[in-house]
């Protein structure tokens, strides 16, 4: 359809109304009443029939699709083409609601929230210089494949073409160094824009590489590494001095590592950004970790546990002192664990504080400092003073040295609830990382209520779900850690809303270890980590790799996700 065949908005309005009650979606004098509403507020019928909670977005596109003899597109199932997205920009695309998907013959293929909208109709006409032919899609569906297919690459390499006729971050004069003056400059603008797009892509890190005859940027989604762009080799020396600047690190030091921090706002949405250099064989490269504030904060059962391990978890929380311990490598989310639990806690009769490096979520009702080890604020020397605040519960960011170690342990002997992460590979080797920092086994046993290991495992897209056959390998690894066969096994086939990749999100999978009398003595008679670990799992403890192939019975993650993560721990 295009724009000389649309119905018009009012016959459109019109006949969603009649379509709606003849499939018995809504009465008469519920439509009455919506379109009196509707004179008022001068909205569309269909909006104000969902926010009614009279019918769904489902409802809205399929009494459209049946009153313009339009198909329904459902982009869970569609590939956005790129030779289409690159016809019509994005922020028409947002203005309308719609998302062009692909190109044929002469016409160019829209999905439309309004496909009745002739204005929306003939403004992508216009621009793309096609004839239009028109399809019914959910608001939010398009809205979501408008965030994760247009790219910011084109606007980026505009913004490249113009840095050899700009001055370099040093040169700029005082009199030109006006925010507005600098907001506008390409050096600044592809920064930016490099930054959005890793925050609209979910991306927990930015990367930017040398490489010997380009600049790789890479952004890690869902814990893995996806190539975004690259760019000529000439942009890295701009690209990273006006990170330094923001970052306040030395412009001139390109040798030494450095770190810095910085915020950002775009769009609406704060993030902050923490940087860090490295020189390498082609220069320096700079990894930017994200910490978007926009992003909800989760709760306890939304993580991903187990409703055992939760319980257990939980009883452990409700403990009236002691330390616990998140453990886990870098990226495995022990923050968002230590986040979720502190928000679980009452505020109101408790004095919580924390001391973070950095802060990612600001609470209510809650103290929270951040290290600054410039001014002396250490995890050490921080954990020393707060325990004069007459603290009930205290966060310590994590645990790096025995000094910090030593300091937490006393304050959870001294009648406070303690929680902290530390690097350590499973819950067992935690109690034998303390060991190494120096703090002495009948400490550990006096102090600890226990500790939660964990990992994130990338979630099947269920917009691509589809089952499939794994290899002999895998399925052999399932059975022997299971002790039962499975027939059937899903992963994801790759679409526009994964990136490809089949995944989307991640789930958390924890192995808890509560200390028992038993657990406690054997650390006291200075037992082996593997006869700690069999004590553990024959008092119920669920390992970690038994937990990754629970998330593969349940269907929530694949085999091949598992055994990245959990085939080589014993």
């Amino acid at each position: 359809m295009d724009a000389s065949t649309s119905s018009s908005k009012t016959t459109l309005r019109k006949g969603l109304g009649e379509t709606l009650i003849e499939t018995g979606k809504i009465t008469a004098e519920q439509l009455e009443e919506a379109l009196k509403l509707q004179q008022k507020v001068k909205r569309k019928l269909g909006e104000i029939l969902v926010e009614q909670g009279l019918i769904t977005p489902e409802d809205v596109a399929a009494a459209l699709s049946l009153q313009l003899n339009m198909p329904i597109i459902d982009l869970k199932l569609h590939v956005v083409q790129p030779y289409a997205l690159r016809l019509v920009s994005e922020k028409l695309a947002r203005k309308y609601v719609l998302v062009p998907i692909d190109v044929i013959e002469d016409s160019l293929v829209l999905v439309m929230a309004d496909p009745g909208d002739i204005r929306a109709i003939e403004d992508v006409a216009a621009q793309a210089k096609m004839r239009i032919q028109s399809a019914v899609g959910i608001p939010a569906q398009i809205l979501e494949a408008i965030d994760l297919n247009y790219k910011a690459q084109g606007e980026i390499d505009e913004q490249v073409r113009q840095f050899s006729h700009t001055p370099k971050p040093q040169e700029v004069s005082e009199a030109e160094e006006s925010e507005a003056i600098i907001a506008k400059t390409p050096v600044v603008r592809t920064v930016g824009l490099i930054i959005v797009q890793g925050i609209k892509a979910r991306a927990s890190d930015i990367h930017i590489e040398p490489q010997k005859d380009r600049v790789r940027i890479r952004y890690r989604v869902d814990g893995v590494l996806q190539d975004a762009m690259s760019l000529p080799p000439e942009t890295l020396e701009p690209l990273l001095s006006r990170i330094k600047i923001l970052a306040e690190m030395d412009i001139s030091e390109r040798r030494r590592s450095q770190d810095g921090q910085f915020s950002f706002t775009a769009e609406g949405r704060e993030a902050d950004i923490r940087a860090a250099t490295y020189d390498t064989e082609f220069g320096e490269t700079i990894v930017l970790r994200i910490l978007d504030k926009a992003l909800p904060l989760f709760t306890l059962p939304e993580l991903g546990f187990q409703p055992d391990t939760l319980k257990k978890y939980q009883d452990m929380l409700n403990s009236p002192y002691g330390m616990i311990l998140i453990a886990g490598p870098t990226g495995s989310g022990k923050t968002t664990t230590l986040y979720a639990s502190i928000n679980q806690l009452d505020r109101n009769e408790r004095n919580i504080i924390t001391i973070e490096d950095p802060v990612e979520y600001h609470f209510t009702d809650i103290k929270q400092t951040q290290i600054n080890p410039k001014a002396g604020i250490t995890f050490a020397s921080g954990l020393r003073a707060l325990m004069r605040l007459d603290p009930d519960i205290i966060l310590v960011g994590e645990i790096r040295d025995g000094e910090t170690a030593r300091i937490a342990i006393q304050a959870a002997l001294t009648g406070h609830v303690v929680l902290s992460s530390i690097h350590a590979n499973d819950a067992v080797g935690a109690l034998f990382r303390l060991m190494d920092l120096g703090i002495e086994p009948y400490l550990i046993t006096s102090a600890l209520i226990g500790v939660i290991a964990q990992r994130m495992v990338r979630r099947i897209d269920h917009h691509c779900r589809e089952s499939y056959q794994p290899s002999t390998e895998e399925l052999a690894a399932y059975e022997e850690e299971m002790g039962q066969e499975q027939t059937r096994f899903y992963h994801g086939a790759g679409c526009n809303f994964c990136a490809g990749t089949g995944y989307l999100q991640r789930s958390g999978v924890y192995e808890v270890l509560p200390l028992s009398r038993e657990t406690r003595n054997l650390l006291l008679k200075g037992a082996s980590m593997d006869d700690i670990k069999a004590q553990a799992l024959a008092e119920g403890m669920s390992s970690l790799k038994h937990a990754g192939m629970l998330k593969v019975k349940e269907e929530v993650t694949t085999l091949q996700e598992a055994s990245r993560n959990f085939f080589a721990i014993g």
